[in-house]
């Protein structure tokens, strides 16, 4: 597995990733959940990310507790991915190495990291199926000798 030490993100990545604004509402990113099947979508605002969305944080949204009066279904609909996303994330560069991917994704349980560029624009998404790849093709590639 010595090839998988020296992978990059950008030769594994994901460049055409779904986005979603902060002023998206409950009710389309729930549709969006459904309509694509991902774990999470960056949320970017006038070019740069501003945080993550999740099916975790679209589910937070609906949390009741003794504290909180039951709000009504519509009402929270209407809510917006600004006020659910998570605005510290977790995020690598084009040139981080895949073992340090692996390791963040192990550590935080995460799905997929967004890829940003050193001004925080969207570059990618590096997903769990990705990492699976390329230690694939570097399996592949020693058991062939290359």
């Amino acid at each position: 597995m010595y090839k998988f030490l020296e992978q990059i993100v950008s030769d594994y990545m994901t460049h055409d990733v779904v986005t979603v604004p902060p002023t998206m509402s409950m009710r389309e990113l729930g549709q969006r959940f459904k309509q694509t099947d991902f774990n999470s979508f960056p949320v970017v605002d006038n070019g740069q990310v501003a945080g993550v969305v999740s099916k975790f944080d679209y589910l937070a949204c609906f949390e009741f507790t003794p504290a909180r009066m039951v709000p009504r279904y519509d009402d929270l609909m209407r809510r917006t991915v600004a006020s659910v996303m998570t605005r510290e994330f977790i995020y690598v560069g084009c040139d981080t190495r895949l073992t340090r991917v692996l390791q963040l994704m192990i550590e935080h349980r995460l799905r997929s990291l967004p890829i940003l560029s050193p001004d925080a624009r969207l570059s990618g998404i590096i997903a769990r199926e990705d990492v699976i790849r390329a230690l694939e093709f570097c399996a592949q590639c020693e058991a062939e000798g290359t």
